[in-house]
């Protein structure tokens, strides 16, 4: 395990803390480089990892199955905790949220690149969790947050106008109809996801260094148990039910025990739904998961 936190952990949060270090610094737009990762660098990526890996379409529905399987379980298990302990409306769903969705792509892209080496076979099944998690996170994960019924369907249009959606279905179609693209595509399109695992940490590490303890704490305790601990334990039930093994195993093990994504408490502040709640389930998580994701890494290697 020590191998494995100085190989894989030390490197992310190196970047990370590059991140935190250079916002107290220069005091980056976050609102900026949170749009750059979503409308740029994000779906440039997915598009190409999905494009030049040889994958089945057999293995994006075994991976959509474990992904289905995985939140909905998740969703019942934060659900009834939350009617169990008397949480609020606005507090329940700001608390679903921080268990549905972790961070699949600035933490889970890097670890998953570090932890296989680089494989593209691996990163595909990375890259497919990450859309997946990017379509619940800004449908689901939006509407529960607004109270309006009117802003729903608005919420869900608007969805429909970014282009991590069309960057995975042209991946994957034209992976699987072999449709040869010109290099005048492929050169910029390789630039920009080469530009991912670095600027995705760096905002990462912004986005953190803004995040702050307040109150709720017994609401984020139990988050953390939920994400850190009970997600991959559920993944891990999933996988063995579904009869998956080796590096396919592995990524979706790894994959499941990423921390809070901060795009939960990006929606929480801007739909004004327990913004500081949700900042400091971001902020722990990501810090526990240095010990955390260490363990699932090294569980994987010896059950894979």
């Amino acid at each position: 395990m020590i191998g494995v936190f100085i190989e894989i952990i030390v490197p992310v949060f190196i970047l990370i803390g590059i991140g935190v270090l250079l916002h107290r610094i220069f005091q980056f737009d976050l609102y900026t480089l949170a749009k750059v990762n979503i409308y740029f660098i994000v779906p440039g990526f997915i598009f190409l990892k999905l494009y030049e890996t040889a994958f089945s379409l057999s293995l994006f529905l075994s991976v959509l199955t474990f992904f289905s399987l995985l939140i909905v379980i998740l969703y019942v298990v934060s659900y009834l905790i939350s009617r169990l302990f008397g949480y609020s409306r606005s507090v329940r769903a700001s608390f679903t949220n921080s268990i549905l969705f972790y961070n699949s792509g600035n933490y889970g892209v890097p670890v998953n690149d570090l932890v296989f080496k680089h494989d593209p076979f691996a990163m595909s099944i990375q890259v497919i969790i990450l859309t997946f998690q990017n379509i619940l996170t800004f449908s689901w994960g939006i509407f529960s947050l607004k109270t309006v019924e009117g802003n729903k369907l608005n919420a869900l249009l608007g969805y429909f106008k970014m282009p991590v959606l069309y960057a995975m279905v042209l991946g994957v179609g034209f992976n699987l109809l072999h449709v040869e693209l010109p290099e005048f595509v492929l050169i910029p399109a390789g630039y920009i996801g080469d530009s991912m695992v670095a600027i995705a940490l760096l905002t990462l590490g912004a986005q953190v260094a803004q995040l702050r303890f307040a109150k709720n704490l017994s609401v984020v305790y139990v988050s953390l148990m939920l994400r850190l601990l009970l997600g991959p334990a559920i993944a891990l039930g999933i996988i063995f039910v579904l009869g998956v093994d080796g590096i396919t195993a592995q990524a979706l093990l790894i994959s499941s025990a990423m921390p809070t994504a901060v795009n939960s408490a990006i929606i929480a502040q801007e739909y004004d739904n327990e913004p500081e709640l949700s900042a400091q389930i971001v902020l722990a998580s990501t810090v526990l998961s240095m010990i955390t994701v260490t363990a699932v890494i090294s569980l994987s290697r010896w059950l894979f």
